[in-house]
């Protein structure tokens, strides 16, 4: 055991005693967004601090965690026709005469920068899948603030017509990491090419902004925020600059996203897939709070981790086995992958750089009237990997994906130079500890998926 162990160890029991202990709920006016009466929670000690408007009232712990939500029950439709392949291990209810018609239920927990790129289109897949009913959406700092992301999603929402999609707030710091902590480490152990809510991309054609996406300079990788200077001062957790695509009407609700998330699957047992695209902090913090939450979900379905990407992209050049999610939280990462999901499928940046968003691509898009393509055609300006849209899309329809490993993942949480770093085994390899074997995602039908891509976003809402 590493020296920093016991640090760690103890400011995780800190951390999970904060969170199972009475205390207060972030509070939201609830709008017509919340037709879901959310059960008051505790919110995590580290993002406790209200965002600007949000009232905090008192709340109770876990008292009707397993109480359907108001108005959210699984609701039938008609499945899409591309994507009527189960994914794979998920088998309808034998006997049920309408099982091949239910919707298919998702819950999102995303760092969902804004406005437009990766982060919010991934969460289009979904809503704009006819087959699945998104039960609502997390906001976890990440590639931006928790509360900046959660207003660029609520906007998006209006936007689109889908205020009907409750947003709950998650978690605004990691577990353990710190932001002051990182700064220092770098002088030890080298920095990263991308910081988050945290700073600047180091890119070859110099610093973007803080509230840019995910960007790296690759082989036909072009980004239009890759002129944009730095600001003179990085955005702070509760900062509200103002947004672009303008301020959004509706408000988060009251419910905390670790209680809102264990809510769902318990309302629907064996049901619902977790979709977490970005820093894992609100699922570790459920599966805390709630320890059988993973083995009640129907799965998980994670971007992150990275085994051998092929690429000239520096983030990942000469760092193979980094991966932003995972690197921001790997302690949050460790808990959510050493739980007893039914099934864990991960896709890595192995495949993700395979799948870039191309101006043809916008241009199909833009051809359509309809709000979400309206949307991407005015807010989507960077040209970059389609990495969590991916996730999506391959958890609609697995066939998507060509090639896949199955084995065993974990997270280092040394402490040292690798901190954060995917680690992985074989069955043979793998060390005497409880870990999960996952699906590995490595290679892609590449004209099928951005088929696919092009399609959902150029539907009508519905």
């Amino acid at each position: 055991m590493s020296s920093a162990a016991p640090v760690v160890l103890c400011k995780i029991m800190a951390a999970v005693a904060l969170i199972c202990a009475a205390g207060e709920t972030l509070g939201a006016a609830v709008t017509s967004a919340a037709a879901v009466t959310p059960t008051t929670g505790v919110m995590l000690a580290a993002a406790a601090t209200p965002a600007a408007g949000v009232t905090p009232t008192p709340g109770v712990m876990l008292a009707a965690a397993a109480t359907p939500a108001a108005g959210v029950t699984p609701t039938t439709g008609a499945m899409l026709a591309a994507a009527v392949t189960p994914a794979v291990g998920v088998t309808p209810t034998a006997g049920t005469p309408s099982a091949a018609a239910k919707k298919r239920l998702v819950v999102i927990d995303q760092d969902g920068s804004g406005p437009g790129g990766s982060n919010q289109m991934a969460m289009l897949v979904l809503l704009q899948s006819p087959q699945v009913e998104v039960l609502g959406i997390a906001m976890v700092t990440g590639n931006a603030w928790r509360d900046d992301e959660a207003r660029h999603t609520l906007r998006m929402l209006e936007l689109i017509g889908r205020s009907d999609v409750p947003v709950a707030l998650g978690a605004v710091f990691p577990l353990v990491r710190t932001q002051e902590e990182t700064r220092i480490a770098t002088a030890l152990v080298g920095q990263v090419a991308w910081l988050g809510a945290w700073g600047q991309k180091l890119a070859l054609s110099g610093p973007i902004d803080a509230a840019a996406p995910k960007l790296g300079v690759s082989s036909g990788a072009v980004d239009a925020a890759a002129s944009k200077p730095a600001p003179a001062v990085l955005p702070g957790p509760w900062d509200i600059p103002p947004l672009e695509e303008g301020e959004p009407h509706t408000k988060p609700i009251v419910e905390d996203a670790a209680h809102f998330l264990i809510r769902q699957v318990r309302a629907h047992p064996h049901q619902v897939t977790v979709y977490a695209a970005g820093p894992l902090t609100d699922i570790a913090l459920a599966i805390a709070i709630d320890p059988h939450f993973a083995e009640l979900a129907q799965g998980l379905v994670v971007m992150g981790g990275s085994l051998n990407p092929h690429t000239d992209d520096p983030e990942f050049a000469t760092s193979p086995r980094h991966e932003f999610n995972f690197w921001f939280d790997p302690e949050a990462a460790r808990i959510t992958l050493r739980a007893h999901w039914p099934r864990i499928d991960v896709t890595t940046v192995d495949v993700s750089i395979k799948a870039m968003f191309t101006q043809a691509m916008l241009d199909d898009i833009s051809k359509s009237p309809n709000p979400a393509a309206r949307y991407i055609a005015k807010y989507s300006a960077e040209r970059y990997y389609l990495w969590d849209e991916l996730a999506a899309c391959a958890w609609l329809d697995p066939s998507i994906i060509t090639r896949q490993q199955t084995l065993y993942m974990d997270v280092d949480v040394s402490h040292g130079p690798a901190y954060g770093e995917t680690l992985t085994w074989s069955e043979v390899l793998k060390p005497k500890v409880d870990l999960q074997r996952v699906h590995a995602q490595l290679d892609l039908d590449l004209p099928k998926f951005s088929r696919m891509f092009v399609d959902l976003m150029s539907l009508p809402s519905h």
